[in-house]
């Protein structure tokens, strides 16, 4: 029996996609969008600290009817229908934010799913079939996520409220 229990954990890790792992020293080519591209002031950052952790930190403003910061990195991801989830490796900040995926890059609409942080290390794991189509805020009127492929992610903070942030990243995989 505990021999088929490691070949269980082999095969569920095996069948895991990574889409970034910080400790594996592989350049992510993550972009940043804040609220400056309609006339915010919001900062933001994504860089790799000292402990090989991506860290996606700024500063959001609501002035200038601003309010949201975001990172994002295009990826080429395969999706099975064994994968049923993200799997997002963090030490957070005890702020809300939103993890994003597109099917398709060139869609305009992101599905967006909310995960709240705690101060420390967690994992949080979102669901694919809960993630919404989203557009500038407002809910569509789609079906959820069932793509078969991933072309870019995103994380997003905009919590409607002046406030620095900083969200410290280990990996992220599908699951």
């Amino acid at each position: 029996m505990k021999l088929f229990t490691i070949i269980a954990a082999l095969f569920m890790a095996i069948s895991d996609i990574v889409i970034c792992d910080f400790s594996k020293n592989t350049p992510y080519n993550w972009r940043v969008t804040n609220d400056d591209v309609m006339g915010g002031i919001s900062t933001s950052s994504m860089k790799i600290n000292s402990n090989n952790q991506g860290v996606f930190s700024g500063q959001v403003s609501t002035e200038n009817n601003g309010g949201f910061a975001m990172t994002r990195l295009k990826t080429e991801i395969e999706i099975s229908n064994k994968n049923k989830k993200v799997a997002l490796y963090i030490k957070g900040d005890g702020k809300k934010y939103q993890f994003r995926i597109k099917s398709q890059r060139n869609k305009r609409y992101w599905y967006v799913q909310s995960f709240q942080t705690t101060m420390g290390e967690q994992k949080i794991e979102l669901n694919l079939k809960d993630f919404y189509p989203s557009f500038r805020g407002y809910k569509l009127n789609k079906e959820n996520f069932n793509a078969n492929k991933i072309e870019e992610i995103a994380i997003l903070i905009g919590n409607k409220k002046n406030e620095n942030f900083k969200l410290e990243i280990k990996k992220i995989l599908i699951e």
